[in-house]
């Protein structure tokens, strides 16, 4: 079911799998309208945009998510929502006021607006995160939506995700102003990776740092399952095509699906040395201290960062959660994305890997000369 004369709203616009979307719609569906909403919209986006826009309009609205009256007023006229903006933080570094302000109660004033301006298709960004892994460290492998969770949720960012996720299904039906009916679908990609993602210039960054040397963070066995940028958009599109089939819609609202595709699973920090390897870089080959020494060693950061709390924030940038986080084998297939929503991956493990590779080589030079300048 095609998107075609639609009026779409893309919160979060502006970052890394807010604009892949953008610009997916643009290449895919002939829609009236794409309204860009974040916090601050660069013009060279719109600018990099215009060869694709065609007969589409974009329109670029900044403002923050918890302001009720922006968020109204940009979904007068919309009949798809994909709602990607978030705070994320694995590190402590923000309070958790502010992720719950932003991940959680500017979810529930968005879709307040939907049901206002009668939007009828919202599809949200959730987050494998949602579902762990535990702090015990208990191994997923191939899992799927049925798979049992279990899961006590330690980062501030997962809960409020898992929130934010709670209320948007639970909207799914709710009776619109003009009498119709909002269908929500809620989709959790894996770890997202591919031309600009800041995680991967943030450990490129640090390999530099040490002699071109990738740090270890996770024993090679964690497995876990990245999805590239590219497929992660295509599986929002593919909702929210759903959404607007009467066959698939009836299946489909109201639903968790994974979002992940042919990458080979392998540890967290393999994953970083599969992509920087052919620029020269070269990864530890253990840990640089046994893990449990590493437990200890966080345990006693938060126990410093809880005595220092009434005087001073500080975000030390390795936790226990985070640690088993990197360590436990944590994959889920896609599999019911599939049958409901028609999801395949469009790029292969070889196309993904060669486009990250060739962006990270652009980015590479960059990253030294900001490194020598501080």
């Amino acid at each position: 079911m095609s998107l075609s004369g639609d009026v779409c709203l893309v919160t979060g616009a502006g970052g890394f799998l807010g604009r892949r979307l953008v610009k997916l719609l643009l290449e895919e569906e002939k829609l009236a309208e794409i309204r860009l909403l974040d916090q601050h919209i660069q013009p060279q986006l719109i600018q990099s945009l215009e060869e694709a826009r065609g007969e589409t309009r974009l329109s670029v609205l900044e403002g923050d998510i918890r302001d009720s009256d922006f968020l109204v007023r940009a979904c007068r006229g919309v009949s798809v929502v994909f709602h990607i903006a978030s705070l994320i933080d694995v590190i402590g570094a923000l309070d958790y006021s502010e992720l719950y302000t932003v991940n959680v109660i500017g979810t529930q004033l968005l879709l307040e607006a939907c049901v206002r301006e009668n939007v009828v298709s919202f599809v949200y960004t959730s987050s494998i995160e949602v579902a762990g892994p535990n702090p015990a460290g208990d191994p997923v492998i191939n899992g799927d939506e049925d798979t049992a969770d279990a899961s006590t949720l330690k980062f501030a960012y997962s809960r409020t995700k898992k929130e934010a996720e709670r209320r948007i299904l639970e909207a799914n039906g709710e009776r619109l102003q003009n009498g119709g009916r909002l269908a929500t679908v809620a989709l959790r990609p894996m770890y997202i990776y591919g031309e600009g993602c800041r995680f991967l210039l943030g450990h490129m960054a640090d390999g530099i740092a040490n002699r071109d040397v990738l740090y270890r963070t996770s024993a090679r066995e964690a497995r876990v399952n990245p999805v590239y940028v590219g497929n992660a958009a295509l599986a929002h599109l593919q909702a929210a095509r759903s959404l607007r089939d009467v066959d698939r819609r009836a299946v489909a609202a109201g639903n968790v699906y994974y979002v992940s595709d042919d990458t080979p699973p392998v540890s967290y920090s393999d994953f970083n040395h599969a992509v920087m390897a052919p620029l020269g870089f070269r990864i530890q080959e253990k840990h640089m201290q046994p893990l449990w020494l590493l437990h200890v060693f966080c345990f006693l950061l938060e126990v410093l960062r809880f005595c220092l709390q009434p005087f001073k924030h500080i975000a030390p940038p390795l936790n226990r959660q985070l640690l088993v986080m990197l360590n436990t084998p944590f994959s889920f297939g896609y599999q019911k994305a599939k049958r409901d929503l028609g999801y395949a991956p469009r790029y292969t493990w070889e196309e993904a890997r060669t486009h990250t590779v060739v962006w990270l080589a652009d980015q590479l030079p960059k990253e030294r000369e900001r490194l020598r300048a501080k």
